[in-house]
């Protein structure tokens, strides 16, 4: 019995092996499927995805300053609140303004009396000129009278049938009718040139008339720009204004965030943006989000890297230059509803992956295109 012990045990341990050689065959053949699986997707679909976590939500802000300057009176907003379009959001002091306003259109009104006043003046003068016109043509009528009348009784002084002091009156007589029309041809000519005069002086109140108008429509602007209007819908952030604090124009007072238009911008790579195209699809994952893939779509490319717009751009022309990938950034279009929406705020992290089959595809159809040329 002692010798056939040993090849009983050595049945038994051949046995034992037996499982574990059947399950690390199973396991490298699940390994071996899996890479083949893997490498499979890589180069169907992996190889065509770029991605990066260098990218961040974004919406164009609007900065709420005020174009005049004065005491707050009153915040009609707080901090987070949803604003629509044109709701009022601070309202400054307005009374001098109001003030202001009042004196622009008295002065309106001064300036139309003295038009009206002006054109009252003028069509005294037209009737002025026409008198002074009417004397003229009577001067005239008793000059050509008087002269007729010593015109005719010199012969008869001359034969003696009349006196020298009879023609001496006459010529008296004569030379005053011809004085008095001359003045009354100066007083004509005076007449018709204060015509010019008053035209002009009509012409000026026009001219300050449209001045105190520019200055009344002034007036009004800055007591309606006393109170502060939203240009855009969304949220209110940064608030700092204070009910008695006083601003001057261009003061920051609150920050309109329109959070219903946020979008992506994700810096990739210079290497990774050869193949992407507009329109190309997007999945995005955001860090506020675990777990849910939003998709969008590539709306834009940036004209430049970010280091050109920086506030000190790089000078390489060094001789310790050392290249450094630069990257690109590019906005993308998120399709989000509204629910979503509320979370996505501007400043959160984002992972991003383009999808650039199209690109690679278009590409190969080119090559090969060429090629056969």
């Amino acid at each position: 019995m002692s010798a056939t012990l040993p090849v009983n045990e050595a049945g038994a341990a051949s046995t034992r092996r037996s499982p574990t050689r059947r399950l690390l065959m199973a396991a490298g053949l699940i390994a071996l499927i899996a890479a083949a699986v893997w490498g499979a997707r890589w180069w169907t679909v992996g190889r065509f995805i770029q991605g990066t976590d260098d990218a961040y939500l974004q919406a164009d802000s609007m900065t709420v300053a005020p174009k005049v300057s004065g005491y707050v009176a009153e915040v009609l907003v707080g901090d987070n609140q949803t604003v629509a379009v044109g709701q009022p959001l601070v309202r400054l002091d307005s009374r001098q303004y109001e003030a202001a306003l009042e004196q622009s259109n008295a002065t309106v009104a001064a300036r139309r009396a003295d038009i009206v006043r002006g054109e009252a003046e003028l069509m005294q003068q037209q009737a002025s000129i026409g008198e002074a016109r009417a004397q003229l043509d009577g001067a005239v009528s008793n000059e050509a009278h008087a002269l007729a009348q010593v015109k005719r009784y010199e012969p008869l002084a001359a034969t003696g049938a009349e006196t020298e002091e009879r023609v001496a009156d006459l010529r008296n007589t004569a030379r005053q009718a011809t004085a008095t029309r001359a003045a009354d041809a100066a007083a004509l000519q005076v007449a018709e040139r204060q015509v010019a005069n008053l035209q002009a002086q009509i012409q000026q109140a026009h001219a300050q008339l449209d001045a105190a108008v520019a200055s009344t429509q002034q007036s009004q602007l800055d007591e309606q720009d006393t109170v502060l209007r939203s240009t855009i819908a969304g949220r209110v952030g940064d608030r700092t204004v204070r009910i008695g604090q006083y601003v001057q124009p261009g003061t920051r007072l609150m920050t309109i965030v329109p959070v219903q238009d946020v979008y992506l911008t994700a810096n990739f790579k210079e290497t990774q943006i050869g193949l992407m195209r507009v329109g190309q699809p997007a999945t995005i994952r955001v860090d506020a989000l675990p777990g849910e893939d939003l998709h969008g779509t590539v709306d834009s490319f940036s004209p430049g890297t970010g280091s050109q717009f920086a506030l000190l751009p790089a000078q390489n022309a060094t001789g310790n230059f050392t290249k450094i990938v630069q990257r690109v950034p590019v906005k993308i279009h998120i399709a989000a509803g509204p629910e979503t929406r509320k979370v996505l705020l501007p400043g959160l992290s984002v992972n991003v992956d383009v999808d650039t089959r199209g690109a690679r595809d278009t590409a190969e159809r080119m090559e090969r295109e060429n090629g056969r040329g």
